[in-house]
């Protein structure tokens, strides 16, 4: 028997197989709610976030469904027609937020240093067609992403640059457009928006210092959204 490559595997899906397998034993019958985010954590030994990405990565493969409010149930997927599978080399959100808040913290202060008038103007305009957006009820992703390609830009390093990029295709995946789903609101945007203005003045005020604690606290805020209980989706 030839050796196949050994590819290490991202938590979450350890997570997700243990409990599609627990699933495909019977251990959790079809209809019946999984225990609580909590629960889980704490008979796996993992973090609460490590859990809830790997029930969203279900949810996107057709092993359970989300109710929020109410918890997770097992589906009968006896009868489907074949369902998405995750490539190997998702990331998982929570994960993601917290690789960006190391890495973008640092790049924001090197922007309040180095951003020319050109950069400034980029991300003023950037936060401009984010209010415009969320104006009229649109989620201001594309605002969003330009804000945080200005900072990046504004530091001339192309890694740095393609880093953040990389950060971006991510945030568009399926696991992040799921969870997006149930916690990213106009009211949550608001706050966004709020924070990347604080981020703003910090830079134009070429205070890396506050550059880089504001990056970290709208990351660090972002985070909180996304790990909220289920029974607050949809209100923050």
């Amino acid at each position: 028997m030839p050796l196949q490559t050994v590819e290490p595997k991202r938590l979450y899906r350890q997570i997700a197989e243990q409990l599609r397998s627990l699933i495909s034993k019977g251990e959790f019958a079809v209809g019946t709610r999984l225990p609580a985010e909590r629960d889980l954590a704490k008979q796996l030994g993992v973090s609460r976030p490590s859990v809830r990405e790997a029930l969203i990565a279900m949810e996107v493969e057709g092993w359970v469904e989300v109710r929020t409010g109410s918890g997770v149930y097992v589906l009968d997927r006896s009868n489907r027609a074949k369902t998405p599978q995750l490539a190997p080399t998702e990331w998982g959100p929570l994960e993601l937020i917290r690789a960006r808040r190391v890495v973008e913290g640092e790049i924001a202060s090197m922007a309040a240093v180095q951003a020319k008038r050109k950069d400034i103007d980029a991300m003023r305009k950037a936060i401009d067609a984010m209010k415009s957006d969320a104006g009229q009820g649109v989620l201001p992703l594309e605002g969003d992403r330009a804000f945080h390609t200005a900072i990046v830009e504004a530091c001339g390093n192309v890694v740095l640059i393609e880093t953040v990029q990389s950060f971006w295709d991510s945030r568009r995946g399926p696991l992040f457009t799921r969870l997006g789903g149930y916690f990213e609101t106009m009211k949550s945007w608001q706050s966004t928006i709020d924070e990347h203005e604080a981020i703003f003045e910090a830079i134009c005020a070429h205070d890396g210092p506050a550059a880089r604690a504001t990056m970290h606290a709208h990351m660090d805020k972002s985070h909180a959204r996304f790990s909220a209980s289920w029974r607050r989706a949809k209100t923050i």
